[in-house]
């Protein structure tokens, strides 16, 4: 994985700049990824120049629209299937905010609670 983010750095560039191109988020691209995609947001924010925006958009809703799923997941909003994670920081002003989760859900059960709740 140390090896093949950074060469992907490039190709996500390009994609980039390709008008009208929609560049997905996926994670069976890189063997041995698994429970690493934050290093792969920080590597299309930092190496690929990625807005942050777009790279979170491009892991949510972009993800749901091309899988037909757009009505169902991808967002937040009444009647969507909840599955949800907090960051313990803001990541469109420093994306390796994602490597600090502190909170999960998943179908509207909480996995992790740093917070504990929460006040």
């Amino acid at each position: 994985m140390e090896k093949a983010l950074p060469l992907a750095a490039d190709v996500i560039r390009r994609a980039v700049a390709t008008r009208g191109l929609k560049l997905l988020y996926g994670t069976d691209a890189v063997a041995g990824a698994h429970g690493h995609n934050a290093e792969d947001f920080v590597c299309r924010v930092k190496d690929a120049e990625k807005p942050p925006m777009h790279v979170i958009v491009a892991a949510t809703s972009m993800n749901a629209e091309a899988l037909g799923l757009g009505a169902k997941i991808g967002s937040i909003a009444p009647g969507m299937e909840a599955d949800i994670i907090a960051l313990d920081g803001d990541p469109l002003a420093d994306i390796t905010a994602v490597r600090r989760v502190s909170f999960v859900m998943k179908g509207g059960k909480v996995y992790r609670d740093d917070g504990k709740g929460g006040k």
